[in-house]
């Protein structure tokens, strides 16, 4: 019965190892056809957590492959973050870091403020990613400033379209990302909410939330 047993178990892990191998090569015959580069439209959006955190990361990948890259943050700018601090402190020579926001608006109530600080934030987001020496370029919670209309998102789509350098990759994050940036974008990704410790009385952390 035991030996009837292994031989059961040798010929399922051949049939396992023969069906992975017939995958492996039907994914290179796929990745084989996938040759072109370009700089890409990048959408972090959704109402779950984690959207700031999946930009940064490709952040810290540029910093980590030498890429000279550039963060605005169009909201989280009056906070002290980790990213921002560890960001100045150790990579400011390859990551330019701009926190031109100051609040969500509920924390400033001053519409007229608000736009202004996202307009300032909206030219210093073209300035940098018009450099061709940036790789990548994070505008941080612009989705918020859009959802409010603070910046035209139009003028947005437009700019991305016809002034991104071809090679430059743009992430813009921030909840309810508008239909037509999502359009134009390359990739899109929407956090869905399952669960949040905010509805069981747990206040924002260190090291999780900033």
């Amino acid at each position: 019965m035991a030996e009837n047993e292994t031989t059961a178990t040798e010929a399922d892990l051949a049939r396992h190892a023969e069906k992975m191998a017939k995958k492996k090569q039907a994914r290179e015959k796929i990745m084989a056809t996938k040759t072109d580069e370009k700089g890409l439209i990048i959408v972090h959006t959704g109402k779950g957590k984690g959207k700031s955190t999946a930009g940064f990361g490709m952040i810290f990948r540029h910093i980590a492959h030498g890429k000279p890259c550039a963060v605005v943050q169009f909201i989280k700018g009056a906070w002290a973050t980790g990213e921002r601090d560890l960001i100045e402190k150790h990579f400011g020579d390859l990551c330019q870091f701009y926190t031109l926001g100051e609040g969500f608006t509920w924390e400033t109530q001053d519409r007229a403020r608000d736009v202004a600080m996202a307009q300032k934030a909206w030219e210093k987001a073209k300035e940098l990613i018009r450099d061709e020496t940036n790789s990548m370029v994070l505008l941080d919670e612009i989705n918020i400033a859009l959802r409010y209309d603070y910046i035209d998102v139009n003028e947005v789509v437009d700019f991305l379209k016809n002034e991104k350098p071809y090679m430059t990759h743009v992430v813009l994050t921030g909840r309810n990302a508008k239909e037509e940036l999502i359009e134009v974008a390359d990739l899109v990704t929407e956090m869905e909410l399952v669960k949040h410790p905010f509805r069981s009385g747990i206040k924002a952390q260190i090291g999780v939330e900033f």
